[in-house]
């Protein structure tokens, strides 16, 4: 089996930091796979990708070993879950996740029966196409579940969701979890990073490692200081769009 880097220095409570990949490119997945960072998020949720775009950018990012790759599928769905791991994604980020009995299904969509119901192939990339002996038997041991808590009914189910078995990390969404709330697209409003700061302790206390994303860098700190794992510091496409602006804006005044 490959050993999945990402999922080992979680369980060795480590901190790593990741970039969101929704530009969907293999191209831009490798401009970025060599910036250092430790981990990096392909995104199918919001963003064009689905796995025919994410087959590349996985096969550019095992270019880079010390850098991990986490697949997040559109949905809590067994047939975008059961591609993306026959595509040999070991690290999956599952959205909208507010109950146990979501939490559960998701875990059964990471495995082979009988505790699971992940469909059988041979001959898939995560296989090596059938040149991995004991795939079938030992795939589980390095696959990474995480969970997002994005809504008040997540936020309340949060310990019932950590103790679910295969459940590996839970990650708070801010952006979801501000609307959820009341506070609109606002996630720097200081209650709210109270309460993400504190969803992260919550989860560190179920012992489980918590993950985040935000460039909001006083959350940042709140994050590491509530003992955050796994942090997310921007978006490709985000960090191209504002850099874009401030050099033209170094060059010619804003219009009138």
């Amino acid at each position: 089996m490959i050993p999945n880097l990402f999922k080992a220095a979680l369980l060795r409570d480590e901190r790593v930091f990741g970039l969101w990949c929704t530009l969907s490119s293999p191209f831009a997945t490798e401009v970025v796979a060599g910036s250092g960072y430790d981990w990096l998020l392909l995104d199918t949720e919001h963003s064009p990708g689905d796995p025919l775009t994410v087959l590349p950018q996985l096969q550019v990012i095992a270019g880079y070993p010390s850098v991990s790759a986490v697949v997040r599928p559109a949905a809590n769905d067994t047939v975008l879950i059961k591609r993306f791991l026959d595509l040999g994604a070991q690290s999956l980020l599952v959205p909208y996740v507010n109950t146990p009995a979501e939490a559960e299904a998701a875990v059964r969509a990471t495995r082979y029966p009988p505790h699971g119901i992940r469909g059988v192939s041979a001959l898939t990339r995560a296989t090596h196409f059938g040149r991995m002996p004991g795939y079938f038997d030992r795939a589980s041991d390095e696959i990474c579940l995480i969970l997002q808590i994005e809504t008040r009914e997540a936020l309340d189910n949060l310990e019932a969701i950590a103790a679910v078995p295969g459940v590996d990390a839970l990650f708070i969404g801010p952006a979801d979890l501000a609307a959820s709330l009341g506070y609109g697209a606002n996630q720097q409003d200081p209650a709210l990073r109270a309460t993400v700061a504190d969803a992260i302790r919550r989860i560190k206390a179920a012992r489980k490692p918590a993950g985040l994303l935000t460039g909001d860098t006083v959350l940042q700190g709140m994050a590491v200081e509530a003992g955050v794992n796994f942090l997310a510091l921007g978006v490709d496409a985000g960090i191209l769009a504002r850099s874009s602006e401030a050099v033209l804006k170094t060059a010619r005044p804003p219009k009138p």
